[in-house]
């Protein structure tokens, strides 16, 4: 049996337009529908989404910059944008994409394809996603903001 390193524990409350809370109430926040499914989008609020979009921003930009300390590349400024994109695929049911823009500053555009590459291989998320959602990497060495 593998070793379990960490458990995060959550709990929803009224689905999409409810609350969350982590067993720690650590996070404790209130969703809403976005408007785009139909729903209010009460100010303040998120959404399952923003929420995925979050883990995974935070848990590949910490892949990438273990692999960019393996080979010895600075890892300041390092951030990733996630968008996570909810939509109707070919048979109608709800499916997910997510589009990472990684920027690595201090890294050559060769050195940071290579990077991100590899923190693909290993991220807990990627490895959890492959195969059931499209992924989409965009890497750049200077700043530069997701576009639609």
């Amino acid at each position: 049996m593998a070793t379990i390193l960490h458990t995060a524990q959550a709990k929803s409350i009224d689905g999409r337009d409810g609350h969350i809370e982590s067993n720690d109430n650590v996070l404790n926040l209130e969703l809403t529908m976005p408007r785009a499914l139909g729903g209010r989008a009460r100010e303040g609020a998120t959404n399952p989404e923003q929420l995925f979009a979050a883990g995974y921003s935070a848990c590949f930009g910490n892949a990438v910059i273990h692999v960019a300390r393996q080979a010895k590349v600075n890892v300041a400024n390092i951030s990733v944008d996630a968008q996570v994109n909810l939509f109707m695929d070919d048979q109608q049911l709800p499916t997910l994409s997510a589009k990472l823009a990684v920027n690595l500053p201090h890294a050559t555009q060769e050195q940071a394809e290579e990077i991100v590459r590899s923190a693909h291989q290993t991220c807990p998320y990627s490895r959890a996603t492959r195969g059931n959602m499209e992924v989409d990497l965009v890497v750049t060495t200077n700043a530069a903001p997701i576009t639609a």
